[in-house]
């Protein structure tokens, strides 16, 4: 099963997020097997984080949440709140499959919260600058809420443009970068 998780950091926790830095690297590398995509997300200039998103390949919705709940910066309170939802990998594959590699371009974290009928099931044409893509689901997976796309995009209005506007309640953008150790 697929899960996409978001953390969202609280505000003024950048000092503790980086206190935690090498024990969340290592917690996530315990999870590097099940890993579709991770990386946080950025202000606007790109100076600071935000949160993190990590989409995983995980047995069944316990460990999601395990997942979710024992990550160090989670136990030590860096994060504000937690999106947890299951979600489907319609590109079939992993952002290190990405042709795009991990630079050049801006990239972006699109989240559509659902509202009403499912919309943008099916991948966009365009699958040049999707990393990932895919349906946020309900627990048990058969009912729409959303739908998640990381996205390489020259600007933001660009990359929000991956979903259909007027079927979604509400879409976000958020600045992203790949995740993981620095070389």
């Amino acid at each position: 099963m697929e899960f996409f998780c978001y953390h969202r950091d609280r505000p003024g926790s950048l000092p503790l997020r980086n206190e935690l830095l090498e024990e969340h690297w290592s917690y996530m590398d315990r999870y590097a097997a099940e890993m579709i995509a991770r990386g946080p997300t950025l202000t606007s200039d790109g100076d600071a984080p935000t949160g993190s998103v990590h989409i995983l390949d995980l047995p069944d919705p316990a460990a999601a949440r395990a997942f979710v709940f024992d990550e160090p910066g989670y136990q030590a309170g860096t994060y504000r709140d937690v999106m947890l939802r299951r979600w489907r990998n319609t590109l079939g594959r992993t952002m290190w499959d990405f042709s795009g590699g991990r630079t050049g371009g801006s990239r972006y974290l699109v989240l559509g919260l659902g509202e009403g009928e499912a919309a943008d099931l099916p991948v966009p044409a365009d699958q040049d600058g999707l990393i990932a893509y895919g349906p946020l689901l309900s627990d048990d997976g058969d009912t729409w809420l959303g739908t998640a796309a990381l996205v390489r995009a020259p600007d933001a209005d660009t990359a929000r443009a991956v979903l259909t506007p007027d079927r979604y309640a509400d879409i976000e953008v958020h600045n992203w970068q790949f995740g993981g150790r620095p070389s």
